[in-house]
């Protein structure tokens, strides 16, 4: 897919993005959706982030594009930093991408992006979101890390695997095309 350092970039820029907004998504309705809406007492999600002011991350309720915004450049930094690099190699060392069929191997470069990606997320994560009002705790702090890659991992896996790296691979395709690469 992706050859150029640009291309790598533009690919990974797609996928932060769409990956993102699908767990801002995952992470306000599916998991705190329904003790949002029962601590407000507001019968949908927005109604509820809206009455008590926003989203809490960093100690204080921010909007949801903010939260977005935060999530998308810490994600788009470790994805160049380390999930594309260290997930090539990783694949690498298990399969020869000139030997293997091309969506073998392309889903174990995803797992193991998965596989990086979702405990370092997860951990910052846990400090974004942290309840400092109660005071701070290291215990506290990797417990919240854990449960959170327990809430994450079999979300990325899936939606990475049948959703997401599909759809970013069709468009970036399509962008390829338009460019005449």
């Amino acid at each position: 897919m992706p050859t150029t350092q640009f291309q790598r970039k533009v690919f990974a820029f797609l996928t932060v993005l769409v990956t993102v907004h699908a767990y801002v998504f995952y992470s306000l309705y599916v998991i705190n959706g329904n003790t949002l809406m029962n601590v407000t007492g507001e019968t949908s999600v927005l109604q509820a982030i809206r009455a008590q002011g926003g989203v809490y991350m960093f100690g204080k309720m921010l909007p949801i594009w903010a939260i977005v915004l935060v999530e998308f450049i810490f994600a788009f930094g470790l994805e160049c930093m380390m999930g594309s690099p260290c997930s090539f190699k990783l694949a690498c060392r298990v399969f020869n991408p000139q030997e293997s069929h091309p969506m073998i191997f392309e889903s174990a470069v995803i797992c193991a992006t998965v596989g990086l990606m979702c405990p370092a997320m997860s951990f910052l994560a846990a400090w974004f979101y942290y309840p400092y009002y109660q005071g701070f705790s290291f215990i506290t702090l990797l417990a919240n890390w854990l449960k959170l890659v327990c809430f994450n991992f079999p979300f990325a896996h899936f939606t990475q695997l049948f959703f997401i790296q599909p759809f970013v691979r069709t468009v970036f395709k399509f962008l390829l095309r338009m460019t005449g690469h």
